[in-house]
């Protein structure tokens, strides 16, 4: 049989990517992912753009806040709580803001917050084996009760305890394991990382930031170098290629993390197609986009309604403090309708100085009445901030396509 035979062969008989002759030389679709990649640019930029609109306050808040939500959701991931107030803290004094308060320090917490940061902060510097350590160690200074056994920190996994496999306890209620996935022999990561490393810190300008990071974190998880751990440090590294590709210095205003979360199912369901399917990573990529897309599109409305409270205060003075009160609860994610009866329990005061105070901000359109009459009406907020009117956003080049 000629080479090409064998190495058909064996790409037929193999279980997972690794396994393949040709790994790790991925392939994919340029057709079917430049929609998805135009897509995500767009939306980036105008997510800096609405960024640029709001001062230094609110842009500072906005990248403690993604860097929070990036730290709690890629350990929420792995099944790992942190408390947000301790993560926020920590990173907050990294920043060099104003909100460390009076939180403890969580041995746990500072470890993540410091990889989280240091991936993206200085994310120029090159990945290193002794950086990838480093963020191991900082990880497992503590060790979780959880975990079945010890394990080695701060080095690439032996496999003494056995294959490193991704099984789940049971599949379909029987009593037999499913193996989702199984890493390449532990006496093939060293030479696996060296090359994954040289490739992350090459040059690669032919390649969109977005594809580099998918791939990069595919890569890496499939290795899976770490007896713990590897998901983390592989979203790290995701987010540090994403940085790379963004203004030095420049702040991140989403959570890539949190987005993955929220599909969880779907993303470990992604990886594992990829990782048993060919060296074709087109499905992989496409959902790493439009997840991008996901965790983009939500830190924008975030961000817009942000700059559309900080813009109405101002816009509705004067007002007494019953009013600002009851306004503010209006603006913290109030479900249903505003009342008389709701006003006057909120200021501890009776339905005729409620109703005064409403019949004020609706002679001057700041709360707009239902069409039922009397103390029963119920109020919301007029314009951007009001259920009715949510802040407008455009259509991205390919839905535009579609007319969505």
């Amino acid at each position: 049989m000629t080479a090409a035979g064998w190495r058909r062969l064996e790409a037929h008989l193999a279980d997972f990517i690794w396994q393949h002759p040709d790994w790790p030389r991925f392939r994919w679709s340029a057709d079917r992912l430049l929609p998805a990649v135009a897509d995500a640019r767009f939306l980036h930029g105008r997510l800096i753009g609405t960024m640029a609109a709001a001062g230094l306050a609110t842009r500072q808040q906005a990248e403690l806040t993604a860097a929070t939500d990036d730290a709690v959701a890629t350990s929420a991931i792995e099944g790992e709580a942190l408390p947000p107030a301790s993560v926020r803290s920590s990173i907050a004094r990294r920043l060099g803001l104003p909100d460390d308060g009076l939180t403890p320090r969580d041995s746990r917490v500072e470890g993540v917050a410091g990889m989280v940061l240091d991936a993206t902060r200085n994310c120029r510097q090159p990945l290193t084996v002794e950086r990838l350590f480093s963020w191991h160690r900082a990880l497992f200074a503590v060790m979780r009760p959880s975990l079945e056994a010890p394990i080695d920190v701060g080095r690439w996994r032996t496999d003494a305890r056995g294959r490193m496999q991704v099984v789940s306890a049971t599949y379909r209620g029987g009593k037999t394991p499913r193996v989702h996935f199984e890493a390449p022999p532990a006496d093939r990561v060293a030479a696996g990382m060296k090359r994954f490393i040289a490739w992350f810190n090459g040059d690669a300008e032919d390649l969109d930031a977005l594809l580099r990071a998918a791939i990069a974190h595919l890569w890496f998880v499939t290795i899976h170098p770490f007896d713990d751990g590897n998901g983390r440090i592989g979203r790290a590294i995701m987010d540090m290629a994403i940085a790379r590709a963004e203004p030095p210095g420049g702040q991140r205003f989403y959570s890539l993390s949190s987005a993955i979360l929220r599909q969880r199912r779907g993303y470990y369901a992604a990886l594992e197609q990829a990782q048993r399917g060919d060296l074709d990573i087109t499905p992989w990529l496409l959902w790493f986009l439009q997840c991008h897309q996901t965790a983009v599109r939500d830190a924008e409305r975030t961000a817009r309604r942000v700059i559309e409270v900080a813009r109405f205060w101002p816009s509705v003075e004067p007002v007494n403090a019953r009013q600002r009160k009851a306004l503010a609860k209006l603006l913290d994610e109030w479900e249903g309708l505003m009342t008389t009866r709701k006003w006057a329990a909120i200021n501890a005061v009776s339905a005729d100085t409620a109703q005064r105070d409403i019949a004020d901000l609706v002679s001057r359109g700041v709360l707009v009445p239902n069409r039922k009459g009397g103390r029963s009406t119920g109020y919301v907020l007029a314009g951007p901030l009001g259920p009715a009117s949510p802040v407008s956003q455009e259509a991205s080049p390919s839905e535009a396509k579609r007319g969505g």
